[in-house]
C-alpha cells in the first residue's frame, strides 16, 4: 500500500508540474510577445524537424546498406556519430537550445523521485535529444527493413542507447554547473577545455600522417582502436545488434549487459549531483565573516574618461559579471580556437579544394572578426538578462536608462575591441600579418556592423527580455524570438560586408570596401544614437514587462 501511495503521490506531483508548465505556456499567448514567440518557436521546430527527419532517412539508408553488404559491424560509425552529436550540440548551439532551471521547483514539497524525473523530462525536450532520437529511430528502421525479425531486439538496444545519451547529457550539464560554481574547479575546467579544444588541431596532422603511412600500418592502428571503441556504449550498441544479425544472442546479450551497466553508472553520477541539489547544496565563493573587526577603506570604482560616473559604474558591473561567468568566458574565447582548428585541424584538410583559409589568408582576419561579433549575440541582444531582479534598482536609481544602456554597449564594444585585437595577433601568427587594406576594411566593417547589432540588441533587450543565469551552464540563451531576429540581422550584415568586399575585389582595390563600409558606418551610428536617445521612453513604457519577466522565479 505504501508503494502504491508513493506512486500515486509522485504521479500527482508530475501532473502538477506538467500543468504548471502548460499554464505558463498558455498564459504567455495572451500577450503579443508570447504569440510572436510561439511563431518563432514553430519556425525553429520546423527547421529542426527537417534536419531530424532528413538525418533519420540518411541514417536508415546507411544502416540498411551496411547490413545488406554484410558489414553490420560498421554500424558503430553511425552510433558514434549520434553519440558525439548528442553530447556536443547543446554546447555549440548557443542560440537555439534552452535548459530550464529545474532547481526552482525545489522550493515546493517535491519528492526526490519526482524531481529526478522532471529533470529528465526537461532534457527529453532538448533539441539535441529530439534530433538524436530521430536519428536513432532511423537506424532502427534501416536495421528492421534489412532484418525484420530483429525488431524487438534492435528496439530494446536502441532505447537503452538513447537512455544512455539522455542521462549522459544531463549528467554533464549537472556536473559542469557544479564545477563552474567555484573558482578553483572553474579554473581547472577552463584548462581542460582549452586543452580539449587545442587537441582538435591534431586531427588534420594525424589524418595526413595516416594517409602517408603504408596500408598494413594503418590496419594495425585500426586493429588497436577497434576493440577500444567496442567496449564503449556506441560500440556496444552496434555489437549487440550485429551479434543479433548473426544469431549469436549470447554474445549480443553480454554487450547489451555492458551497455546497461554504462546506463546505471551514468545514472548514478546524475543521481549524486541531483541529490546534493535536492538536499540544499549551495556552493558559494563568499568568504566567511571574520569575528575580528577590520578597518575597511572605501574603494573607489572605475573611472571612464569622458563619461559620467553612472556610466562607469554600470560598465564596471558588466565587466565583473562577465569575468565571474565561466560559461560566458568559454564562449568568448571560441574565435581563437576556431582559427586554430581551421589552421591546423580537420578543416585544414579542405585546403586542396580551395575553400579553406589556408588558400585565402587575407580572409582570415575578416572571418575571425565576424565570428567574434557573432559570439556577442547572447550579450548584446539581451543586455538586461543577467541583471534579473536587479532591474528594479535601475528603475529606482536617479540614473537615466540611456546612460545604463550606453554603459552596457561600451562594455560589449570593449570586449569586441579586445577580441578583435587578439584575433589580429592570432591571424598574424597563424596565417601571416593581414595587409593594411584588409585590416582597415575589416575595422570599417566592424564600425558598421557593431552599431547595427547594438541598435537591434537594445530594442530586443526591452521588447523581448529573458532572465538569464550567467553562472549556470546552458542558461545563457536568449529567447527564440530574439535568436531568430538576431540571425536575420547577422545575415543582412554579413551580406552587406561580403558585397562590399566583392565590389572592392572586382575593381582590384580593397580601399573601396573601406570607403563603402565607412559610409554605411555613418548611417548605422546615426541610427544607433537615435535609438539610444529613445531608451528612457521605451524603458518607461515597457517597465511592467521588464520587471515581470526578469523578476520571474
Amino acid at each position: 500500500m505504501n508503494q502504491v501511495g508513493s506512486d500515486l503521490h509522485r504521479r500527482n506531483q508530475l501532473a502538477a508540474v506538467a500543468e504548471l508548465r502548460w499554464r505558463l505556456f498558455s498564459n504567455t499567448l495572451r500577450t503579443t510577445r508570447g504569440k510572436v514567440e510561439l511563431a518563432s518557436r514553430i519556425l525553429v521546430t520546423l527547421a529542426f524537424a527537417i534536419g531530424g527527419l532528413g538525418g533519420a532517412f540518411g541514417m536508415g539508408i546507411a544502416a540498411f546498406f551496411l547490413i545488406s553488404a554484410a558489414k553490420p559491424e560498421l554500424l558503430a560509425l553511425l552510433f558514434w556519430f549520434v553519440f558525439i552529436f548528442w553530447q556536443t550540440f547543446p554546447i555549440m548551439a548557443t542560440a537555439f537550445t534552452n535548459n530550464p532551471d529545474s532547481t526552482d521547483l525545489l522550493r515546493f514539497p517535491l519528492s526526490y523521485g519526482s524531481y529526478f524525473l522532471v529533470r529528465l523530462a526537461y532534457g527529453a525536450f532538448d533539441p539535441a535529444t529530439v534530433l538524436g532520437t530521430l536519428w536513432s529511430f532511423g537506424i532502427l528502421l534501416g536495421v528492421v527493413v534489412a532484418k525484420p525479425v530483429l525488431l524487438p531486439w534492435a528496439l530494446l538496444v536502441i532505447l537503452t542507447f538513447a537512455a544512455f545519451n539522455l542521462l549522459t547529457m544531463q549528467m554533464i550539464f549537472a556536473w559542469v554547473e557544479r564545477w563552474l560554481a567555484q573558482r578553483r574547479t572553474r579554473e581547472i575546467l577552463g584548462i581542460v577545455f582549452v586543452l580539449l579544444m587545442l587537441s582538435f588541431q591534431m586531427i588534420g596532422p594525424l589524418t595526413r600522417y595516416f594517409e602517408k603511412r603504408a596500408r598494413p600500418e594503418v590496419h594495425r592502428y585500426v586493429e588497436i582502436l577497434a576493440p577500444v571503441q567496442g567496449v564503449l556504449p556506441p560500440g556496444l550498441a552496434a555489437d549487440a545488434i550485429t551479434q543479433g544479425i548473426y544469431s549469436q544472442f549470447t554474445v549480443g546479450l553480454s554487450s547489451f549487459a555492458l551497455l546497461c551497466a554504462f546506463v546505471l553508472i551514468v545514472g548514478y553520477g546524475l543521481h549524486v549531483r541531483l541529490l546534493a541539489q535536492y538536499r540544499g547544496e549551495n556552493l558559494s565563493e563568499v568568504a566567511a565573516a571574520s569575528a575580528l573587526p577590520r578597518d575597511r577603506q572605501s574603494r573607489l570604482g572605475w573611472n571612464l574618461p569622458g563619461f559620467a560616473s553612472p556610466v562607469a559604474a554600470v560598465f564596471e558591473k558588466e565587466i565583473r559579471y562577465l569575468l565571474r561567468s565561466g560559461p560566458m568566458l568559454l564562449t568568448l574565447i571560441m574565435p581563437i580556437f576556431v582559427l586554430l582548428i581551421f589552421r591546423f585541424g580537420a578543416m585544414n584538410s579542405a585546403r586542396h579544394s580551395g575553400i579553406s583559409l589556408a588558400r585565402t589568408p587575407d580572409m582570415a582576419f575578416p572571418s575571425a572578426a565576424a565570428y567574434t561579433l557573432l559570439m556577442l549575440t547572447n550579450l548584446v541582444y539581451n543586455s538586461f538578462g543577467g541583471d534579473a531582479g536587479g532591474i528594479q534598482f535601475f528603475y529606482a536609481s536617479p540614473v537615466s536608462f540611456r546612460e545604463i544602456v550606453l554603459a552596457k554597449n561600451l562594455a560589449h564594444a570593449s570586449i569586441l575591441a579586445v577580441e578583435t585585437l587578439v584575433a589580429w595577433i592570432a591571424v598574424s601568427y597563424l596565417y601571416g600579418r593581414p595587409a593594411l587594406d584588409v585590416t582597415f576594411a575589416t575595422l570599417a566593417g566592424l564600425l558598421f556592423a557593431a552599431p547595427v547589432n547594438f541598435s537591434a540588441g537594445n530594442l530586443l533587450s526591452v521588447y523581448s527580455p529573458k532572465k538569464l543565469d550567467y553562472a549556470a551552464f546552458g542558461r545563457q540563451r536568449a529567447s527564440q524570438l530574439t535568436a531568430l531576429i538576431s540571425l536575420g540581422v547577422q545575415l543582412v550584415v554579413i551580406a552587406v560586408g561580403v558585397a562590399a568586399f566583392w565590389i572592392a575585389r572586382h575593381y582590384g582595390n580593397l580601399w573601396i570596401a573601406t570607403l563603402l563600409l565607412l559610409v554605411l558606418a555613418g548611417v548605422s551610428i546615426s541610427g544607433y544614437w537615435m535609438i539610444l536617445n529613445r531608451m528612457d521612453g521605451l524603458a518607461l513604457e515597457r517597465r511592467e514587462t521588464l520587471v515581470a519577466e526578469l523578476c520571474r522565479a
